[in-house]
């Protein structure tokens, strides 16, 4: 009975921790160079050079980055391509309005 006690708050205890864990979807601890276009787009766009990167998602077509702006972290998105480009730079708090 003890045993199944221990094991049953184990796994209580694995998963409590694991919902406290918050996943950025990058797998580096380094921005990208992706991410480092997007960081610089944002803080460019909204005059604001507070920003640090929330999550980068790659694929073929291009990275989809969410940046926070700001003290209150407000969430931005953007576009970056191979070439170094970006694109579909907006507020996510605002509906793309700056």
């Amino acid at each position: 009975m003890k045993t199944a006690l221990k094991l049953a708050s184990g796994v209580l205890l694995g998963t409590l921790l694991s919902a406290c864990m918050e996943d950025s979807g990058t797998t580096t601890s380094s921005p990208t160079p992706a991410d480092q276009a997007c960081l610089a787009a944002v803080a460019q766009t909204t005059g604001n050079s507070e920003v640090r990167l929330l999550s980068s998602e790659f694929s073929e077509a291009g990275t989809f980055v969410t940046v926070a702006v700001g003290p209150d972290a407000a969430p931005w998105q953007c576009i970056a391509y191979k070439d170094g480009s970006t694109d579909a730079i907006m507020s996510l708090a605002n509906e793309g309005t700056l």
